[in-house]
């Protein structure tokens, strides 16, 4: 299942793409915007496909998992054979509608100016694209817009994913195995997070943080969903577990949403930064899930402003004290 494309931000994208195709055509040719444009969104879908996981999922998360060396080399061969695949299409288009007075093999076959134009333009996308890679699609787009320069009162949540028995594991196989096993435990929470609209933003030790806006993260009970998503991924990975690692990883969750004080801090550095109890509260409650021996929990504050999927049941657990915060809070055990 691929990410939800929200359909405004679709249609701004792709009306700023026809857009520069047809100043393109303006510019280079004296006219022709609408074949401008024409060729630019045809070059432009099959990218915009690719990345959202639409065409080849597989092979575009394996290019993601690599190192940015290869990932550049591959991202831009990929890239730039897309948008002559797409740039041919176009001519196809363009041929066939009599749009243009353009022969057959004028059509499909671009100018060197259009080619060289083309192979720019990759260099470009693929830089931009694995600096969003390297800092989170979330992140990359605030530090972008400078959103959070000035701290911002806003409501989110926060899911909380660590692994079960880390210290036994490293006692076992060391610091650098277990930091291997790591490293593949948070590449498997990539592509569900990723579907279900979050952002990973921090790991700490054995934990990963991530993140939604309040709104975002209620929609379709997306935050919820991504956790039972991530599970059932790390299951149906078992045989991949066992044979590089010995063993099935064993995640514990927890969910808690609310006010956080959200900032962009530092200056050779920019970072992200989530400020107030709500961060500090999941954590004790992600430290409950050992605790009550239950894989994923939930506040009851955020339960009562969620509607669960019919597939999913909850278990009332009661009132725990949480270390920092001035009065018990209720959890919920979640299961499907």
């Amino acid at each position: 299942m691929a990410p939800r494309i929200h359909l405004l931000d679709l249609v701004i994208l792709l009306l700023a793409v026809a857009a520069g195709g047809g100043v393109y055509a303006i510019l280079e040719y004296g006219g022709g915007a609408l074949v401008g444009a024409t060729y630019a969104l045809f070059m432009c879908l099959p990218i915009l496909a690719l990345e959202r996981g639409l065409l080849f999922p597989r092979l575009y998360h394996w290019v993601r998992a690599q190192t940015t060396p290869v990932f550049f080399i591959l991202a831009l061969l990929i890239t730039f054979a897309l948008m002559t695949c797409g740039s041919t299409i176009a001519g196809i288009l363009v041929w066939a509608t009599g749009l243009y007075d353009f022969t057959w093999d004028r059509a499909i076959t671009p100018s060197f100016r259009a080619s060289v134009y083309a192979l720019v333009l990759s260099l470009v996308i693929v830089f931009v694209l694995r600096v969003r890679e390297l800092l989170g699609r979330d992140v990359f787009a605030s530090l972008l817009s400078g959103r959070y320069r000035r701290p911002t009162q806003e409501s989110r949540v926060f899911l909380f994913v660590d692994l079960a028995d880390s210290t036994t594991f490293a006692e076992r196989h060391g610091d650098l195995r277990t930091q291997e096993y790591l490293g593949a435990i948070f590449a498997s929470l990539a592509e569900p997070v990723r579907r279900h609209n979050g952002a990973i933003v921090d790991y700490v030790g054995d934990c990963a943080i991530i993140t939604w806006p309040l709104d975002r993260a209620l929609k379709h009970a997306e935050c919820v969903e991504c956790v039972f998503d991530i599970f059932e991924q790390i299951e149906a990975d078992s045989a991949y577990w066992i044979e590089n690692f010995g063993e099935t990883p064993r995640l514990r969750a927890a969910l808690h949403g609310g006010a956080i004080i959200t900032a962009e801090i530092g200056v050779d550095r920019h970072k992200i930064t989530f400020f107030g109890d709500t961060v500090n509260t999941t954590s004790r409650i992600e430290g409950l899930c050992k605790t009550l021996g239950r894989p994923f929990l939930m506040s009851s504050d955020l339960f009562d402003r969620i509607s669960l999927p019919a597939t999913v049941k909850a278990e009332y657990l009661g009132e725990h004290s949480v270390k920092g915060r001035g009065q018990a809070l209720g959890v919920y055990a979640l299961s499907r």
